[in-house]
C-alpha cells in the first residue's frame, strides 16, 4: 500500500478548547500536522498525515475496541474509487475510543471528518479492519 494521505477536519466551536480539540484527532492518528481556518464562529481544524504509519493508532484502537466488523461495514459503505470518507465522534475520541457517527446529528459539537486517499481503498480496508470471522 504506497501514497496513503489522511486528511482530518474538525470544526472548533466557540466553546471548545483547541488543544482539547487537537487531543481527540491525535488519539486516534497520533502526531499529526496541523493548520488552522477562520469557520463559521470558530475555526476549522485541519490535519494531516500520510502512510500506514498515520494510521496506526486507529488500526490498534479498532482491536482493542473490538469493532473491526462495524468498522469495516462503515468503511466499505464510505469507500469511492480511491477514497474513503467517515467520521468519528469528536468527544469519544477525546475519551480514547473510537465510535463513528453521521455527518451532523449524532455528535452535539461536530464530528471528526476523516478522508483517505490511497490508490486501493479495499486493499486498505482490508489491512485496517479485517474480517473477524
Amino acid at each position: 500500500m504506497n501514497s496513503i494521505t489522511v486528511r482530518i477536519e474538525v470544526e472548533v466551536h466557540p466553546t471548545e478548547n483547541v488543544e482539547k480539540v487537537k487531543q481527540a484527532v491525535e488519539n486516534l492518528f497520533g502526531k499529526v500536522e496541523y493548520e488552522t481556518k477562520p469557520y463559521n464562529h470558530g475555526c476549522l481544524l485541519i490535519a494531516k498525515t500520510r502512510g500506514t504509519e498515520g494510521l496506526t493508532k486507529l488500526y490498534n484502537l479498532l482491536r482493542r475496541e473490538r469493532i473491526r466488523d462495524a468498522a469495516r461495514s462503515v468503511l466499505f459503505k464510505a469507500k469511492t474509487e480511491n477514497t474513503i470518507t467517515f467520521y468519528l465522534n469528536k468527544q469519544v475520541a477525546y475519551a480514547g475510543h473510537v465510535s463513528f457517527c453521521q455527518a451532523a446529528g449524532e455528535s452535539p459539537l461536530g464530528p471528526i471528518k476523516i478522508e483517505i486517499t490511497c490508490e486501493n481503498p479495499t486493499e486498505l480496508i482490508n489491512w485496517l479492519a479485517p474480517k473477524t470471522g
